[in-house]
């Protein structure tokens, strides 16, 4: 089973035209916490997408190439390119250019995102969210299968018989759909036989088990071997030398993220218990010591048997050496307990 880190790259708000500190502090903690994540044997660093203040990678390409040029064997993913809204030529091309910088290393973790700035942004219509995936994924598809590309456009202009430039180092970009619970959206992964990444940030992990079953189901229906599926499991992670320390340090910037998000949302704010309850073992926090996290994440292989654990970390203000500490953690002593379990 591949390990790995995502983030969001949450930062604090400047509300500047120019000069952002914050930003630029943001991103070189990131190219850090990718060397760290490269240096301790983990497989792979992903980032996501967002077009909003408080989260500082709107191209994740761009800061994965940087990140490219100073690690040499993890992975580079993102999570997720919002492909509902952006164009799927300069999505491979981008990529692809990745893939050339790394020496084939890049990733395309596609899903249409928990927020929906990018729309109006890129003057997208909300009433076209489901075509407009559907359409620009089948032409990501078919890009990265053909040098020479064909296709018949209904939201975005047609193409017909244009070579796309640059290809990638690797003969073909793995591209992975995303999804956070929707069965439309599994049932989709499973019948185009692409590797699935299931976000589990509330309720028991246990309850998203009828979804991968769902996806397994579909690859077979379609002809595919369910067996070969690559399936990826994504988790909010903090440790620390104890689970009371990793609880009292992340406490704080969890709450503010989800209530600060959760505002917007109509949810109600998040108390104490609710928090201590997400990171119990039946929770999909993984916040605690060494052994607790380790044990979770072996605990949920055996109900999902994927082949990949991506943990999901967030800064909010939090000293940068703590958020690098728990990523040495998890790549220097959590991994290597995990796969000595699983495998």
């Amino acid at each position: 089973m591949e390990l790995g880190i995502s983030t969001f790259g949450d930062l604090a708000i400047e509300h500047l035209s120019g000069n952002s500190v914050n930003a630029q502090k943001r991103i070189d903690e990131l190219i850090q916490e990718a060397k760290v994540a490269d240096e301790t044997g983990l497989d792979v660093f992903a980032l996501g997408e967002h077009h909003r203040p408080d989260f500082v990678v709107s191209a994740p390409e761009v800061v994965l190439a940087a990140i490219a040029a100073v690690t040499k064997h993890i992975k580079l993913s993102s999570a997720v390119t919002v492909l509902s809204s952006a164009d799927p030529v300069r999505v491979f091309q981008n990529f692809a250019t990745l893939d050339l910088i790394s020496k084939g290393r890049a990733e395309i973790m596609a899903g249409r995102g928990s927020f929906i700035e990018s729309f109006p942004l890129f003057g997208y219509d909300l009433d076209d969210y489901d075509e407009l995936f559907i359409e620009h994924l089948n032409l990501l598809m078919n890009i990265n299968n053909n040098e020479l590309v064909t296709s018949k456009g209904q939201h975005r202009a047609s193409i017909s018989g244009l070579g796309v430039y640059p290809r990638p180092y690797q003969a073909q970009l793995p591209i992975w759909l995303a999804v956070g619970g929707t069965p439309a959206s599994v049932v989709r992964a499973g019948t185009l036989n692409l590797p699935l990444a299931i976000a589990i940030l509330g309720g028991q992990p246990s309850q998203f088990l009828p979804l991968v079953e769902l996806y397994r189901r579909s690859a077979t229906k379609a002809g595919h071997d369910s067996s070969k599926l690559q399936l990826a499991i994504n988790q909010h992670i903090y440790i620390a030398d104890s689970s009371e320390q990793a609880a009292e340090e992340f406490w704080p910037i969890y709450s503010a993220l989800m209530n600060r998000v959760g505002k917007e949302r109509g949810w109600s704010p998040m108390t104490r218990p609710q928090f201590e309850y997400l990171r119990s073992p039946a929770g999909p926090l993984l916040v605690g010591n060494v052994w607790e996290v380790a044990d979770k994440i072996i605990a949920e292989h055996t109900i999902f048997g994927n082949t990949r654990f991506i943990c999901q970390t967030m800064s909010g203000g939090m000293p940068h050496e703590k958020l690098l500490y728990s990523v040495r953690l998890f790549g220097e002593e959590v991994a290597p307990k995990v796969r000595a379990a699983v495998g």
